[in-house]
This record gives C-alpha cells, structure tokens and sequence, in this order.
C-alpha cells in the first residue's frame, strides 16, 4: 500500500510535467506557426498580410507564484482594468508586436512543482524577467535563491528585476531589494536592470507604470 501522502506527491508530479509539456509544445507551436492562434493579447498592429517575414524575440517572465507576474504581462499588453488575475497554473503568454518585431512574453508558474523546469526555457530566451512581491519579506530567501540558479544557468542573458508590487506600504526600497537579492554579486557580463513596479491600473500614470517595463524591454530586444 502506497504511503500517506504519496498519491498527493504522485499528483503534484505528473501536473508539473503536464504543465511543463504544455510549455514546450506552445514554444514549438510558436517557432514553427509564426503569428497564428488565439493565445495570448497583442499590443501593436500585427504584420499586414504576406508581411510575416520578421524577427521574433522571446521573453521568459518567472518569479514566485503570487509575485504579480500574469498582472505584468496584463498590462504589458493591455491599459484596461482588471480586478483580479488568477494565478498561472502551467504557463501564460502574450505577444507583443513593436519596432518590425514579434516579442513572445511566456510566463511560467511560480509554485515549487513548477521551479524544477525554469531552466528548460532560459536558451530560447533573449531577456529574462523576475517578477519580486517587494512587500513579501519572509520569501525573499527563496526567490534570490531561485534567481541565482538561473542565473548560474547563463551568465549572460540580460536580466530585469521588477520589484513590484511597490504600492503596498510594506514594500521594501529598490536599495533594500538590491541587496536581499545580492544583486551586487552579478558579474560584469550581464546587462542588468531593477525597476519598481505596481501592475495595477492606477499605477499606470505613476512612476513604477508597467509602461516603463514595456518600453525598456523594446529598446532591450531591438539592439539585439
């Protein structure tokens, strides 16, 4: 007979995978059918017909589940204002059309059974995002530590820190953040940013808007 709890892990388990197949087939579906399907928002006039011949940038979005990171993608790609999202069970994505480019924003769930595949995705990635909860401090540890192993995965893709969640009044500073991440640890080799952020809509006209995240992550990918 199975031990207690086996059956719960067992479960766990086979989800995580499903979810992480479901992954890796979107990325397939995607580099192979350019432009199509119903997944995801768009933000910009997609190609005019027989106009599909055009450079494709990916954007791995992670963090820990509850960090804000399916918000961020909403406002990545839409101003309108939205109660509630629901946490991201396997994965999310939103595509973004900007400068003679396609950017695939794909988000991966944050809880534990998921972190395990994270590393699968960083090489079809041309910037990574990590999404923080500033105003969760008890689970800092955690994320710098799931930061640092993909960043020890690959010392040079471009990495944005968004500290969000910047509108709660235990929030930690940018300055604080920058240091219980030990960002001052990264090597020279990798182009760098921390923004603060509040995906929310009324953060939207304020200083940590989304917007800002959008604008860097186009001028980031048209260099490339």
């Amino acid at each position: 007979m199975a031990p207690p709890g086996a059956f719960g892990h067992l479960s766990l388990a086979l989800g995580a995978a499903v979810a992480a197949l479901g992954s890796l087939l979107f990325i397939a579906w995607r580099t192979y059918f350019p432009g199509g399907g119903r997944w995801g928002a768009r933000w910009g006039p997609p190609p005019a017909a027989g106009q599909l011949d055009f450079s494709m940038r990916q954007v791995l979005v992670l963090g820990l589940e509850g960090a804000g990171k399916s918000s961020v993608l909403h406002y990545i790609s839409s101003e309108a204002a939205k109660d509630r999202t629901a946490p991201t069970q396997g994965f999310n994505s939103v595509q973004v059309y900007a400068e003679g480019f396609q950017i695939d924003l794909l988000e991966l769930g944050g809880s534990q059974n998921l972190r395990f595949y994270w590393n699968h995705y960083l090489s079809q990635a041309h910037v990574l995002v990590f999404v923080v909860d500033s105003s969760d401090g008890p689970r800092l540890p955690t994320a710098r530590q799931e930061l640092h192993w993909l960043l020890a995965e690959d010392p040079r893709l471009p990495l944005v820190v968004l500290a969000n969640k910047q509108d709660k009044g235990d929030a930690l500073s940018i300055a604080e953040l920058h240091q219980e991440l030990a960002l001052h640890t990264l090597n020279g080799q990798r182009e760098f940013f921390l923004l603060p952020t509040s995906a929310t809509h009324a953060a939207l006209a304020t200083a940590t808007s989304i917007r800002r995240v959008k604008s860097l992550l186009v001028e980031l990918l048209s260099q490339l």
